[in-house]
């Protein structure tokens, strides 16, 4: 089924690149192959934002051994699956199985523990994993948990040559499949066709990043090549963003918030405000209370 044709949106003082971003090659889990591309460093630049990781890869190998049970407390994480088959389980009583195109919400809140298990042995595993800062108000609030299977996500097109998927916030008048009032996000995956473009409106004071996945993008006559993170500048006036694809396409991830403005404590799997509250998380998780 064809996505309905939305007319441009109009931004008329976009933002440019105010530095772009080499993700880092790391392991997490159990071994499991993944680039780092919003790092500890960028936190506060991109608040509410605390972690992008990209994962992609043919190889089992790289992916069999999952990330099995383990601990968070005070953000979300944000789970979008192109390819492949991840089964998720909590000690909430959550499970879901995330496929191709679905996106997994959970809110840690007061602390949960789970884990996130390939269901399959062979074939292509890709995706990404977005952490999401709360405000300090919400850090202790219960567990919460939502699948979001590729159905549900509102896609639409334009004219000019997007497809846009609006996994959260609002674009050209669709909302979302997900709304958070206090930090705004704005996720939106993004597919190009050649030389298309795409304009979103971005409140000026809100943080935001674009990242190239596939192809090459320009942003203000900046190029931003495959693999890597565009940060934007927070321009005083500045109404959105314009992005141009090159001659083969683009697909890209642009994501926004609304910056808390909090200290960010961090230690692991555990982000609070302070180092009290870290300290009170590790003892919470040693003595079995996240369970």
């Amino acid at each position: 089924m064809d996505a309905p044709t939305r007319t441009p949106a109009a931004v008329t003082r976009a933002r440019s690149v105010e530095r772009l971003v080499t993700g880092m090659p790391t392991s997490d889990g159990a071994g499991v192959k993944l680039v780092r591309v919003l790092t500890h460093d960028l936190q506060r630049r991109l608040d509410p934002f605390l972690m992008l990781d990209a994962f992609g890869t043919d190889n089992p190998d790289d992916y069999i051994a999952g990330f099995p049970d383990h601990p968070h407390r005070g953000f979300e994480t944000v789970t979008y699956m192109l390819e492949g088959r991840m089964r998720h389980r909590d000690s909430a009583g959550h499970e879901g199985l995330l496929g191709p195109g679905g996106v997994q919400w959970m809110t840690a809140g007061r602390g949960v523990i789970h884990s996130e298990l390939p269901e399959q042995q062979q074939g292509r595993m890709e995706g990404f994993q977005l952490w999401l800062n709360l405000h300090s108000k919400d850090k202790m609030r219960e567990p919460w948990y939502r699948d979001i299977a590729a159905s549900e996500i509102p896609q639409f097109g334009t004219d000019e040559g997007a497809t846009v998927r609006v996994i959260a916030g609002d674009s050209h008048g669709v909302a979302g499949a997900m709304q958070r009032e206090t930090t705004e996000p704005l996720y939106l995956d993004l597919q190009l066709a050649p030389g298309a473009r795409f304009a979103q409106p971005l409140a000026a004071a809100h943080n935001a990043f674009v990242y190239v996945y596939r192809g090459q993008l320009a942003i203000e006559g900046q190029a931003v090549p495959a693999q890597r993170m565009a940060i934007l500048a927070n321009t005083p006036g500045s109404d959105g963003v314009v992005l141009a694809a090159g001659p083969t396409g683009a697909r890209a991830l642009l994501i926004a918030g609304r910056p808390l403005g909090e200290p960010i404590a961090q230690y692991g799997p555990f982000v609070m405000n302070t180092h009290d509250e870290i300290f009170r998380a590790v003892e919470d998780f040693r003595a079995g209370r996240l369970a």
